[in-house]
């Protein structure tokens, strides 16, 4: 006898199409310049080139250190994660037989049982290594933005490209970093699973909708892209600010 049912195998496809579907969604597809994801890209780059132009930079090296701080607790949540996933394997018996008295609609297989559990084990490994790689590549973006000259000692188009690299590697970074928390957040959904398949797909449809909305429709995303924080903009030569319609960036 199979372990899988017709509704696993569509419950599990439903699945993976939306999680790969999202992530192609948002970071290849037609409407990914709408995005909450490539609005905060824009706003990185803008960092990088405005970073350029400060003569004292503790701030900016404080953000990015905190960046780095996130993303190193997601990847050690990740790795606990995984760690709770064998204990899960490791004591299969038990909890199907506590299920059992307890009346929880969990599988009664315990073939079944492994099977869901290595799939959120896998989950949990994808979004290790997502946070691991982002992490590094923060390290990176550090590095390059400490290369960047201050802007009275070196020449303003060669600052100006190496801010530019700085900016691109904490995009890179960023990008892995949502990829590594979309797929804890699908792991919520896929956790419907040890529910039965149906469980499974409805949570799977509402975790989708639910980074749909925050991609295309918050209040994140609209304060994001409003024009009303974008009084002033680095001016290509480095150093100067061209005023867009106010006195006070502040008000």
């Amino acid at each position: 006898m199979h372990a899988l049912s017709q509704l696993d195998y569509a419950a599990a496809g439903l699945f993976l199409v939306a999680w790969l579907g999202f992530n192609l969604l948002i970071d290849l597809g037609p409407l990914r310049k709408k995005t909450l994801s490539y609005a905060m890209e824009t706003q990185r780059r803008n960092w990088m080139l405005t970073m350029a132009t400060r003569e004292v930079r503790i701030m900016d090296t404080a953000i990015l250190s905190g960046l780095q701080q996130g993303t190193a607790f997601f990847a050690s949540t990740a790795l606990l994660a995984i760690g709770g996933s064998f204990a899960l394997l490791d004591a299969t018996d038990r909890i199907l037989q506590v299920a059992g008295d307890l009346s929880i609609p969990v599988s009664d297989s315990r073939a079944l049982w492994e099977i869901k559990v290595l799939g959120l084990m896998l989950i949990f490994a994808y979004s290790f290594f997502k946070f691991g790689w982002a992490y590094r590549l923060f390290n990176y973006a550090s590095i390059v933005m400490g290369a960047v000259p201050e802007r009275s000692q070196g020449d303003p188009d060669a600052i100006r490209e190496i801010a530019g690299k700085a900016g691109e590697l904490n995009v890179l970074a960023g990008r892995h970093f949502n990829r590594g928390q979309r797929a804890l957040f699908f792991a919520i959904g896929f956790l419907g699973w040890f529910a039965g398949p149906i469980a499974f797909a409805i949570l799977t449809v509402a975790v989708f909708l639910v980074l749909l909305r925050r991609q295309f429709s918050s209040k994140a995303r609209a304060t994001v892209m409003s024009g009303q924080l974008s009084n002033f903009s680095p001016d290509v030569r480095l150093g100067e600010y061209t005023d867009t319609g106010s006195s006070n960036p502040f008000t």
